[in-house]
């Protein structure tokens, strides 16, 4: 996680970025990036964000 923004704004706009161009999956992205998902998700959440597989995306 250390490329990825701290800012969880920034970090928001980076990953769904990253899932619209590159992962079909925050799986995919997680295990290509080496990312811990459930941190990611906590840090997301934590800034009212949640994941939503259908859309792929952080809303």
């Amino acid at each position: 996680m250390e490329d990825m923004p701290k800012d969880p704004f920034m970090m928001l706009s980076w990953v769904n970025m990253k899932l619209r161009d590159r992962y079909d999956s925050l799986d995919l992205l997680c295990e290509d990036l080496d990312i811990d998902r459930n941190e990611l998700e906590g840090k997301l959440n934590g800034a009212g964000f949640d994941y939503m597989p259908e859309i792929n995306q952080f809303r």
